[in-house]
């Protein structure tokens, strides 16, 4: 049973998937590759000098997958239910329990809404500082909780700030992920593309 399930593989799903699995929580993320990044180029994503959307998104999705996420490619939600402290989380494969979920799929709000997430006046998914809705545990992000702001960078932040939430959750304290040269894998202890 995965702890996290995240609905959609963007930059706001695979940034909540990389800090959660990375610090040891079993993570799913759902994508079904309907993310605006096929349509964008990243000119003001900082760090990065100039990135196809496309290719952001492969280097993204590895980057997840090396830390630990099951990546389920083209596997929709239909629906996601609370099950006793936890979630049901149900797809055309299947179902699936997690204790905790998080919404990352753009402008569409209609699996939070028939959650029970409140919602504000502007048909936005309301959510506190740490992206949590109304529902305890369930989470979202992006473009669903801001009008109007479509930002890769933007995005990528609110996964990680949902997943930070997560982790001081499961770990009884405020937790912090902060990483020094000395906890770097090198290079050669990553999988190779060539080995998958």
């Amino acid at each position: 049973m995965p702890t996290v399930a995240i609905v959609g593989g963007g930059p706001a799903g695979l940034s909540a998937g990389l800090f959660t699995a990375k610090n040891g929580l079993e993570t799913v993320v759902f994508d079904t590759d309907e993310t605006w990044m096929h349509k964008a180029h990243l000119f003001n994503y900082l760090g990065i000098r100039s990135i196809a959307g496309d290719e952001f998104q492969a280097v993204a999705r590895g980057q997840a997958e090396d830390r630990g996420v099951d990546l389920r490619m083209g596997e929709a939600v239909t629906g996601v239910e609370e099950d006793g402290g936890g979630f049901t989380v149900t797809t055309e494969e299947g179902e699936y329990d997690a204790r905790y979920v998080v919404f990352a799929t753009g402008t569409d709000t209609d699996l939070p809404e028939s959650l029970g997430c409140e919602m504000d006046d502007e048909g936005l998914v309301d959510v506190d500082l740490s992206m949590e809705t109304s529902v305890g545990n369930a989470y979202a992000t992006g473009a669903m909780i801001r009008n109007q702001e479509w930002q890769a960078v933007i995005s990528a932040g609110d996964g990680g700030a949902a997943a930070l939430d997560i982790l001081s959750e499961e770990k009884g304290e405020h937790f912090h992920d902060f990483d020094t040269p000395a906890d770097v894998p090198s290079l050669s202890d990553l999988p190779d593309e060539e080995d998958e």
